[in-house]
């Protein structure tokens, strides 16, 4: 741009890039506004803090578009002072309010299920639902597990090998002469495929299911990353990297360490697959309850009979690595000796089976148990009944006329009779017509209904579907939002405004979008928003093609 504009008119000074910015994210918002028009939508919320820990909240809107698609799309990010219920309310209208949306079209509201904000979101929850009861709330369990230190432990560890290349490269080559020697030795088997160069994958703050790679290569690669650290610890380049890595070499050679580590292998290996279902983009709501039950079972079993596993496997791997294995029957010695509340020393038993193992099991089934209530699985079993799978197995239309009445601003009294004939007689059309009989899920059967033109033959069906589809299960698109934060604001970039932060964000997450802008619209949007000496050439009106 600057080469071809006028010498006195580059249009590089950092207001006008602003403003450049700025009509960027407009026009981008102008189309995802435009796609929604007059459509019912639900609302994705989430928070993080930036690099100049700064408080984010990240909104995000999941609606059906004309042609039977769900999207999620992004439009924006707004700073908060303070993470109360108020605060965060206040700003959403004020959101609301400056891109002319109606909080009185909200289907459905989505939070994050991380245990630090449940208290103002479940507030922020019940606020909009006293404005709006048609705002469905769906828990979004994609969040796991935090116990004590093991997680800043592990940062450290791979902060610690992955500060320098060198590191790196030296971790790769003793791992892959660890190999070498187990395949000599007999002790795993080689084939194509197998034995791939791996490396100790670093763990994303916003996706917490990263946390299960990292925790599983760390174990493939023990006996390789405690070399490195102890390398470090003797050669390292000034006496505060040699202690820190002998710290961090300290912390992991030990058994509570281990424990943790294989115990929460096990807990996010049993939640993993749910939590991949939540982040995918189109998730399936049947799939999901059927794995939230799943989920909950598995943990149940792990409770009453995983304990004597685990404590073998955990013995087995600190033997093999001389880690010293305590008594589980000996007291707990030394200065921070733990007892139990009659005053008694606590074993190590004790210490690891109820304060850990037991403990952290019956937190995460009560989370699940407070956040996917009675009435919030009802819901999704009534969802489940339009799942067109196996013929519409769980089609019940007593259930569907029950989800309609939930939604009593969209379906009247008058509405729900005639949606219980057009019911009867869709269901019967579904399972006769073969166009259908290869679709296994909602989302394709609201893009064929449109395809066809049948979403006009059974309206009020068709609504309710839109309805179920809106309803948000996980909150992977506004976690992906603060991923995409990671990258535009760092600490070597971190004067970015709020605005215009959020102005980089939107046109980034939504690149789809905002490629498809032309030019000369930007252009012509940064003229109009301010008066300017030089202008700029006009917008170009381009005749339709007679061909």
């Amino acid at each position: 741009m600057g080469k071809n504009a006028p010498g006195n008119n580059q249009l590089t000074s950092p207001t006008i890039q602003r403003d450049i910015i700025e009509c960027c994210a407009m026009e981008t918002r102008k189309i995802i506004l435009n796609e929604l028009r007059e459509k019912k939508f639900a609302l994705l919320v989430d928070e993080a803090r930036d690099c100049l820990v700064k408080e984010q909240m990240s909104l995000v809107l999941r609606f059906v578009n004309d042609k039977g698609m769900v999207l999620e799309r992004f439009l924006g990010l707004v700073h908060v002072n303070e993470t109360s219920a108020k605060v965060l309310k206040n700003a959403i209208d004020t959101f609301f309010a400056k891109h002319d949306l109606s909080l009185a079209k909200l289907r459905g509201q989505g939070y994050d299920g991380a245990a630090n904000m449940s208290s103002e979101f479940n507030g922020l929850k019940t606020l909009i639902l006293k404005e709006n009861k048609n705002a469905h709330y769906i828990h979004c369990f994609a969040h796991q597990l935090y116990v004590g230190n093991f997680f800043e432990t592990l940062s450290m560890i791979v902060n610690t090998i992955g500060a320098s290349c060198k590191r790196k490269d030296s971790l790769r080559e003793i791992h892959n002469e660890e190999v070498l020697n187990q395949v000599e030795m007999g002790e795993i088997s080689t084939g194509r495929g197998q034995n791939q160069e791996i490396s100790l994958a670093r763990s994303g703050d916003t996706r917490w299911g990263s946390h299960y790679t990292t925790i599983v290569r760390l174990f493939d690669m023990w006996n390789s990353v405690e070399r490195v650290l102890l390398a470090i610890n003797k050669l390292g380049e000034s006496l505060k990297i040699r202690q820190s890595a002998g710290g961090v070499f300290d912390k992991m050679d030990c058994f509570q360490f281990v424990f943790i580590g294989k115990f929460i292998m096990k807990i996010l290996g049993i939640t993993n697959t749910l939590s991949k279902i939540l982040q995918a983009r189109d998730q399936n709501i049947g799939y999901a309850l059927n794995m939230i039950n799943v989920v909950k079972n598995k943990l149940q079993e792990l409770r009453e009979d995983g304990w004597d596993n685990l404590l073998k496997e955990v013995t087995e791997f600190c033997e093999g690595h001389s880690i010293d294995v305590p008594n589980m029957e000996n007291f707990i010695h030394g200065r921070s000796r733990k007892r139990l509340k009659g005053g008694e020393p606590m074993t190590y038993l004790h210490h690891f089976r109820i304060d850990i193992f037991i403990k952290v099991i019956d937190v995460i089934a009560m989370e699940m148990d407070k956040h996917f209530t009675e009435a919030n699985t009802e819901l999704l079993r009534c969802v489940m009944c339009l799942d067109p799978s196996n013929s519409f197995a769980n089609f019940d239309h007593v259930r569907l006329l029950q989800l309609a009445k939930l939604y009593s601003d969209d379906f009247s009294s008058t509405d729900i009779i005639e949606l219980d004939h057009q019911l009867q007689n869709y269901i019967c059309d579904m399972r006769s017509n073969k166009i259908f009989s290869n679709i296994f899920n909602l989302g394709d059967l609201v893009k064929k209904m449109v395809e066809i033109n049948y979403h006009t033959y059974f309206p009020l069906v068709y609504r309710l579907i839109e309805l179920a589809l809106i309803l948000p299960v996980g909150t992977a698109s506004v976690e992906r939002t603060f991923s995409t934060m990671n990258v535009v604001k760092t600490d070597l970039h971190n004067r970015l405004g709020d605005d215009v932060l959020s102005d980089c964000l939107v046109c980034y997450f939504e690149k789809e979008i905002f490629r498809s802008i032309d030019d000369e619209v930007i252009m012509q949007s940064l003229q109009n928003l301010a008066f300017r000496r030089n202008q700029l050439r006009p917008l170009k009106i381009r005749r339709p093609n007679p061909c």
